[in-house]
This record gives structure tokens, C-alpha cells and sequence, in this order.
């Protein structure tokens, strides 16, 4: 019963509360002078009304009349504008029209670089693979082509110094030739010398260098004159008859020390280096026999024969 009740004094309550909200909202939109009408109307006392107007105070003295110019100010007379439009001497002034500014100046972007598609950049990447395959292939032709070069190179240069030690040992071999050759000559030359003298058995060098034909310089020095034929190659260009004085310094025993062809010697550098040679080649000189005419160092004048 109580709930039956209360519903019709809650409706009640709840119209008069909005209708008290739309008389505020309605008594706050009045102005000043609104509220002052209805206070009037009301004959509200000055202590009940709500607003209280601000009024206007009203100034003593002589009333002051003026005219406002400007575009503030009030518009002039009918008869004051058909004045001025009649008047030939009014200039109308011509307000300048405001320059626009200036375009604002417009960005140009780049044409786009266009992308290669994926298509595209794996048959470069081929190509590039490819180009360094190729580029390795090359060089490693290149590489095995300067190793069959230097190996070449290798092979001449040893066949070269196998040929020039052959050669060598083949010049070797004709220069002792010669010598046994020129050896025989000699002997057979000395063999018909005595011969011919009616001497012994016995040759005519073997005499002179074992000291048989006498101990005089003569004989010395024709020891020494045979030893040293016996070992000298004779160049052709050396002419019989010739003498080429020589400086040897020996020991006792004949071994040569040292041999030296003198300036005065007027064979050619050759000659003189082929007569120091054979007198190195026929040490030890003669000496057994000799031992009284032995000397440290003697100048011997080597003689070229026509035998020789």
C-alpha cells in the first residue's frame, strides 16, 4: 500500500522540480532591466529584488552639440549628399588595390628511379656470377700459362749451361791436344837437332834441364828456354825470331812463385798471358844441375822460334 502511495507523490515531486529548473532557466535569461520590470510589477521592496540596475547619471550643465566624422560617424544629410555628387570639384580617391603575393614557388620532385623487379635482379646477379667465373677461369689460365713459360725458361737455361760446360770441357780438350801435339813437335825438333850434331842418345832439352850439357848460364838458360816451350801454346800471330822478356821469382827446387811479362814485350795481351801460363805449366823449372846458376829471380828472354 505504502509503495501504491508513493509512486503519484513522486511524480508529483519530480514535475515540480522541473518545473522549478525551467524558472531559473528562464529568470536567468532576463536582463536589467527585465528584472527591474518585474520587481516594479511586483512592488518588491529594494532589499527583496535579486538584480539592481546600475543607472545613468545625468550630468549638469549646458548640452554640448557634435558630429561624429569617421566611418563611426552618423551619415551626412540628404541634402549634403546631393551636394557633393553635384559638386564638379570633388575628387573621388581611388583606393589602391592590394597587390596578391606572389605564387608560392612549387617543389619539383625527382622522377622516381624505377626498381628493378625480382626477375631483373636475379639475372643480374647471374650475369655478375657468371662475368666472375669467368674473370677466375682466366686468371687461372693465365697463371698456368706463365708456370709452362718459366718452365721453359728453366729448361733452356739448363740445356744453355749444360752446352757451354760441354763446350768447355770440349776446349779443354783440344788445348791438351795441342799441347801434347806441340809437345811432340818439339821433341821430334830436338831429336833431329842432335841427330844432326852427333851427340848422345840422349835429347838435347833433357841435357840442358838436368844440367848434362855443362854447368854454364848457357846451358841454364837453354834449360829454362826448352822447359818453358814445351808448355807455351804459340798464338798465330806471334812471328818467329821475337824476344819477350819475362820476370820470374822461384825457389830453390824450381817451383815458380810468380811470372810476369815485362812492358817491353811486344806481344799482344794474349801472348803476354800465354807465356806467363806456360812458364806456371812448366814448374818446377830446371834446377838439378843448375844449383850454382840457380837464381831467386832471374829476367829470362823468351825466345819464339820457327820450331815453336
Amino acid at each position: 500500500m505504502e509503495s501504491t502511495e508513493a509512486t503519484p507523490r513522486a511524480v508529483v515531486y519530480s514535475a515540480l522540480l522541473h518545473l522549478g529548473i525551467v524558472a531559473f532557466l528562464a529568470l536567468a535569461m532576463l536582463n536589467c532591466t527585465h528584472w527591474e520590470a518585474v520587481a516594479d510589477t511586483l512592488r518588491l521592496p529594494e532589499s527583496w529584488r535579486p538584480v539592481t540596475c546600475t543607472r545613468m547619471e545625468l550630468l549638469k550643465g549646458p548640452i554640448i552639440e557634435a558630429t561624429l566624422v569617421g566611418p563611426v560617424g552618423a551619415p551626412p544629410p540628404p541634402t549634403a549628399r546631393h551636394a557633393r555628387k553635384a559638386s564638379p570639384h570633388h575628387e573621388q580617391k581611388v583606393e589602391p588595390k592590394p597587390v596578391p603575393p606572389p605564387p608560392a614557388p612549387v617543389k619539383v620532385l625527382p622522377t622516381p628511379v624505377p626498381q628493378p623487379q625480382l626477375k631483373d635482379q636475379e639475372k643480374i646477379a647471374q650475369i655478375a656470377q657468371q662475368k666472375a667465373e669467368q674473370a677466375q677461369k682466366a686468371q687461372e689460365q693465365e697463371q698456368k700459362q706463365r708456370m709452362a713459360e718459366l718452365t721453359k725458361q728453366k729448361e733452356a737455361e739448363r740445356i744453355l749451361k749444360e752446352l757451354a760446360k760441354v763446350q768447355a770441357q770440349s776446349q779443354a780438350q783440344q788445348r791438351q791436344v795441342n799441347l801434347e801435339k806441340q809437345k811432340a813437335e818439339q821433341l821430334a825438333d830436338l831429336s833431329k837437332a842432335s841427330e844432326s850434331q852427333n851427340s848422345q842418345n840422349v835429347p838435347v832439352a833433357k841435357q840442358a834441364m838436368t844440367g848434362q850439357a855443362g854447368a854454364s848460364n848457357d846451358a841454364y838458360i837453354a834449360a829454362l828456354q826448352n822447359a818453358i816451350t814445351q808448355n807455351w801454346l804459340r798464338p798465330d800471330n806471334i812471328p818467329a825470331g821475337v824476344d819477350c822478356p819475362v820476370d820470374i821469382v822461384q825457389i830453390p827446387g824450381g817451383q815458380v812463385i810468380s811470372a810476369k811479362v815485362l812492358p817491353s814485350c811486344p806481344f799482344d795481351a794474349a801472348a803476354k798471358h800465354s807465356v806467363e801460363n806456360a812458364i806456371y805449366r812448366a814448374s818446377p823449372l830446371p834446377y838439378k844441375g843448375f844449383e850454382k846458376q840457380f837464381r831467386r829471380e832471374i829476367t829470362f828472354n823468351f825466345r819464339v822460334t820457327s820450331s815453336q
